[in-house]
C-alpha cells in the first residue's frame, strides 16, 4: 500500500458506515487523517465508528444529506469536534429501482436524485466556505460509470451521477483560484449493499460491460480517493477519474 500523507487533516466521508465510504474512511485514517462519518443509518453508524475507533480519530454524525439544514448542522458539529474540515468525500448514494423510465415510480425517481445529486450539492455547499476561509480543501465526489454512459433501466441513477460529474467540473473551475481541488471518480459496480437494491439481471449486465471481467474492489476505490484527497493533488481539479475496469472510453 502506498503511503499517503494526511497527517493533521480532517475529513468528512458521507455514506461512511459501509461500502466504498467505509473503505475510504479506513484508508484516510491509515494515512493519518481524522474522519467524521456522515450517515443516516442510526443502527449501523455507531457500530462502524466502534470498529474504526482503534485505527485513529473517528466521529459519527447522523445526517440525511437530502436535508440541507441537517447537513449544515452536521458540518458545524464536525468542525466543533475536529477543528475544521479539510477533506470532503461525497459518497452517499442509492441505486433506486431497475425498471424502464416509463415504469419508474415518480417518487422514487425524485428520491434517487435527491440523495445522489442534491446530497452532493448540499455537502459541498456546507463545507466550501470553510475551506475557502482556511485556504485549503480537497473534495472528491463519487459519481459512476453510469453517469458517463447511462445504464438502461437506471435512468434516475444515471442522470444523478451525470449531474455529479457536471457539478464537479463547475465547482472545480469556481475554486481553481484557491488551493482547493474538486474532482470525482466514476467507479464501475462494486459488491456493496447497493446490490441489494437492484435486480440480478442488472448486476449481470454491469459485469458484462467491464473488460477486466470482475467488479471493483473497495480498496481500489479507496486508494484513488486517498491520493485525490491529499496535498500531492495540487494541480488537477474539475476532473473525472475512471475506475471502470476499462469500460469507459473517454
Amino acid at each position: 500500500m502506498n503511503q499517503i500523507d494526511l497527517a493533521g487533516k480532517r475529513a468528512v466521508v458521507t455514506g461512511g458506515a459501509q461500502g466504498i465510504g467505509l473503505a475510504v474512511a479506513h484508508r484516510l485514517m491509515q494515512s493519518g487523517a481524522s474522519v467524521a462519518l456522515w450517515d443516516r443509518d442510526d443502527d449501523l453508524l455507531p457500530k462502524t465508528v466502534g470498529e474504526l475507533a482503534g485505527h485513529g480519530r473517528v466521529e459519527g454524525v447522523l445526517v440525511d444529506v437530502t436535508d440541507f439544514r441537517a447537513v449544515e448542522q452536521a458540518a458545524e458539529e464536525t468542525v466543533a469536534a475536529l477543528g475544521g474540515i479539510d477533506i470532503l468525500v461525497a459518497n452517499a448514494g442509492v441505486a433506486g429501482p431497475t425498471v424502464p423510465l416509463v415504469d419508474y415510480p415518480v417518487d422514487a425517481w425524485h428520491d434517487v436524485v435527491a440523495i445522489d445529486l442534491f446530497g452532493v450539492y448540499h455537502c459541498c455547499r456546507a463545507v466550501v466556505p470553510g475551506m475557502v476561509a482556511r485556504g485549503y480543501g480537497r473534495i472528491v465526489n463519487v459519481a459512476s460509470i453510469a453517469g458517463k454512459e447511462g445504464n438502461p433501466n437506471a435512468s434516475a441513477y444515471s442522470a444523478a451521477k451525470a449531474g455529479v460529474i457536471a457539478l464537479t467540473k463547475s465547482l472545480g473551475k469556481e475554486l481553481a483560484g484557491h488551493d482547493i481541488a474538486v474532482n470525482c471518480i466514476t467507479p464501475a459496480a462494486a459488491r456493496t449493499a447497493i446490490f441489494d437494491q437492484i435486480s440480478q439481471g442488472h448486476i449481470d449486465y454491469m459485469l458484462s460491460k467491464i473488460p477486466r471481467g470482475r467488479f471493483l474492489e473497495l480498496d481500489e476505490a479507496a486508494a484513488m480517493v486517498a491520493w485525490l484527497a491529499s496535498g500531492e493533488n495540487s494541480f488537477t481539479t474539475g476532473a473525472v477519474f475512471d475506475l471502470s475496469g476499462g469500460r469507459a472510453t473517454y
